[in-house]
């Protein structure tokens, strides 16, 4: 495969732009019919758009969060689910950047940059809690491992050409290992069958003694033993995919009002885009969106503000922002995408003209992980100067 090499943020904007147009006019049909979207994953590993954090010194543009968060705005503002299946792309390749050695670096860099995708294999269902890892990398004699359980939720596994795969080492610590997609022993599964984000195939993959090298497992509990972006980033891209669902919701509501809702005849206006009740509901739902916006963009530029050598205060300060935007987006998108249909009338709800979509994307996206631990963190560190915890969900 090979990628075009993006040069830049405003490239990557421009690129994002002109991608997420393209892609809006087939997302209501691809969800309705559960069309796995091959072809516009391509166009993204084409376009090399999934290469933009690639580090200036490997060859990338090396963008920062603010133009990352708005690349994923932009995606998810057309389609929610497409947009949610190169998250774990990008949260991989910084693992590479924290932890890989220069060679592991140097390859894998050079992997993405020709369009390579990275898929995710983390979740596991039936545990204690989420991050109760049970798949196993065992040492083999000649210092590579063989890897052993099973994983759910795989958002973009069906799409890799490698997928990163957390699992716990005979010292009991978190690594991720870097397994091709077609390597023996590993199967990815399409048996998601989620309400929402129908088509990011989130399935099953199941690791029956895959052999992997050692060069190919790095140590992620490493990541977390001082201060770190890796949550704060992971969970700016989810807050982008929260807010760019609530955009396009709010966008389509307001072409459907202006070309297919009738007036409620007590308003005494001749089109339901002239009723002031409706007026003054889009206002307010355009509040709640244009406030998700700002927070996304001060989370991005806190973020950015922490990248070099962040220290407890710096990281803190980009977790907190980030946590409010994540908070405020999930609350946001649901509300827009909800109330898509009391301003658009009793038509809206026809299940052939699917715009439906944009709850169940909202809905579901915004399961991931509970909004209200994030309001906890925030009051926890106004009040009483409490930082919050380093882990991978914050």
């Amino acid at each position: 495969m090979t990628a075009h090499v993006i040069a830049d943020d405003a490239e990557a904007l421009t690129v994002a732009a002109a991608l997420a147009k393209e892609f809006r006019g087939g997302a209501s049909a691809r969800d309705a019919e559960r069309r796995l979207p091959h072809a516009e994953v391509d166009k993204l590993s084409a376009s090399g758009l999934l290469a933009v954090t690639v580090p200036a010194a490997h060859g990338g543009a090396d963008v920062g969060a603010l133009t990352l968060a708005e690349i994923f705005r932009l995606l998810a503002s057309a389609d929610g689910s497409l947009a949610q299946i190169p998250q774990s792309h990008f949260v991989y390749v910084n693992v590479i950047r924290r932890q890989g050695t220069e060679e592991q670096r140097k390859f894998f860099f050079a992997e993405v940059l020709a369009g390579r995708r990275f898929g995710n294999a983390q979740s596991e269902a039936g545990t204690r809690h989420v991050q109760e890892i049970r798949t196993r990398l065992t040492p083999r004699t000649d210092g590579s491992y063989v890897l052993t359980g099973v994983k759910h939720y795989a958002t973009g596994a069906l799409f890799a050409d490698w997928i990163p795969v957390l699992a716990r080492a005979e010292d009991d610590e978190l690594h991720v290992a870097y397994v091709p997609r077609d390597a023996p022993g590993l199967t990815a599964i399409d048996d998601w069958d989620g309400m929402g984000q129908r088509t990011t195939a989130s399935g099953t993959v199941r690791l029956d003694a895959v052999p992997v090298p050692a060069d190919r497992v790095l140590p992620h509990h490493l990541t977390f033993r001082g201060p770190q972006l890796h949550g704060a980033v992971a969970q700016l891209l989810h807050a982008a995919i929260d807010t760019g669902i609530a955009g396009g919701a709010l966008t389509e509501a307001a072409a459907f009002v202006r070309t297919k809702s009738r007036p409620w005849f007590e308003s005494g206006t001749d089109t339901a885009a002239e009723d002031p009740l409706l007026i003054q509901r889009f206002g307010e739902l355009a509040l709640r969106v244009r406030a998700s916006e700002a927070l996304l963009r001060e989370a991005a530029r806190t973020v950015d503000a922490a990248r070099t050598g962040p220290t407890d205060d710096s990281a803190a300060e980009a977790s907190i922002a980030v946590a409010a935007a994540k908070a405020h987006a999930a609350d946001t998108a649901v509300e827009v995408a909800g109330a898509l249909f009391e301003v658009a009338g009793t038509r809206a709800a026809l299940d052939s003209l699917n715009l439906h979509r944009h709850w169940r994307d909202a809905r579901t996206h915004t399961l991931h992980d509970p909004a209200r631990w994030k309001i906890q963190h925030i009051g926890r560190y106004v009040l009483n100067g409490t930082r919050p915890p380093r882990h991978g969900l914050l």
